[in-house]
């Protein structure tokens, strides 16, 4: 993993230095859009997925086999192309917590949250997860522009009428509160992953965060008893459906678009999957789900995506000059419920 800082930090995992991306993109433009276009509908659908695969299937084990054979698939693609999967002690060790963090508890508690509360409500709560990230820049005593620090503060108060309306039902409020301390997890992985000494390699350290993430969830549903729930009516129809589209799609598909996209597209243009992703959810659960946001839900909504749209301007102005190579800038195992 490279070690220098980027502002660019808040939207990935896996940092390289801002001097080294390439700002112009390098790959036909055709090809460009339609791989946007997958991260765009697959990673805003799959909150979508998981509310479907929830309905039925315990969520740790949802999560965690999704995860497991996410990763075994993978790892086996890797293989037939030759691809090296040895890692050092130390890589391994950071992958673990990588995937814990960031899958086990981060995803894994997406999966147990909407099991209480509305899909489009998890991704636009996961939404702020950027504006978070810069919470703990400041923390961290980082200086981001003025423009980043007030977007955060607008969608941080976006937040609060996202989760406002359910504050006062029992099951809705936990599922809420779930939500937000997956979103910490997650917002803590990903500030955390670029000071780890993960593989170089992002599809490899993918492999792995999925595997150990994944083998953690599986013993969290364990321990709260979720195999003995397993029943007949478990693998109904949809949410088996749901499942293999998390996993296919999700996990695959996704993952490899956003990862090639990151070779060969201007950061400026790969992030704003950030703010386009909820939208995707939201119309995904309105017009699948019967869902029906509160209109001061969908006013912190508006909040939260335009803070991340001000804060991505921000953080990555549009130029003009080429640098004279292009880095790899994250994995994409990190990036999406």
């Amino acid at each position: 993993m490279g070690k220098t800082e980027c502002a660019g930090d808040a939207w990935r995992s896996h940092t390289y230095g801002a001097a080294r991306v390439s700002l112009l993109v390098t790959a036909p433009v055709r090809h460009v859009w339609i791989a946007l276009l997958v991260v765009y509908v697959v990673w805003g659908s799959t909150y979508f997925g998981i509310k479907v695969a929830v309905e039925t299937i315990p969520p740790l084990l949802a999560a965690g086999s999704r995860f497991l054979v996410a990763g075994l698939l993978l790892a086996a693609v890797l293989a037939w192309r030759g691809r090296s999967l040895r890692v050092t002690r130390a890589e391994l060790v950071a992958s673990g917590v990588a995937g814990v963090l960031l899958l086990g508890l981060g995803v894994g508690l997406v999966h147990v949250a909407e099991t209480r509360i509305d899909s489009s409500v998890a991704a636009i709560i996961a939404g702020t997860v950027p504006l978070q990230i810069i919470v703990l820049r400041l923390v961290a005593g980082e200086s981001p522009a003025r423009a980043t620090r007030l977007s955060t503060l607008a969608g941080l108060l976006g937040l609060l009428l996202v989760v406002a309306p359910g504050l006062g039902a029992g099951s809705t409020a936990l599922g809420l509160a779930i939500m937000i301390s997956a979103t910490m997890s997650w917002t803590l992985g990903s500030f955390l992953s670029k000071r780890l000494s993960l593989p170089s390699d992002p599809f490899v350290a993918s492999v792995y965060e999925m595997g150990l993430g994944g083998a953690f969830l599986m013993v969290g549903a364990g321990a709260l008893g979720e195999y003995g729930d397993l029943g007949s009516s478990t693998f109904a129809l949809d949410s088996v459906l749901a499942w293999i589209y998390l996993v296919v799609m999700g996990s695959l598909v996704g993952f490899t678009a956003y990862a090639w996209l990151l070779g060969v597209a201007p950061i400026s243009l790969v992030v704003t999957h950030q703010y386009v992703n909820p939208l995707v959810a939201i119309a995904l659960g309105m017009a699948f789900l019967g869902e029906r946001p509160s209109p001061w839900t969908l006013a912190g909504a508006g909040l939260v995506i335009g803070a991340v749209y001000v804060a991505i301007k921000s953080e990555f102005p549009r130029k003009t000059s080429r640098p004279g190579s292009v880095a790899r800038r994250g994995t994409p195992a990190d990036q999406t419920a």
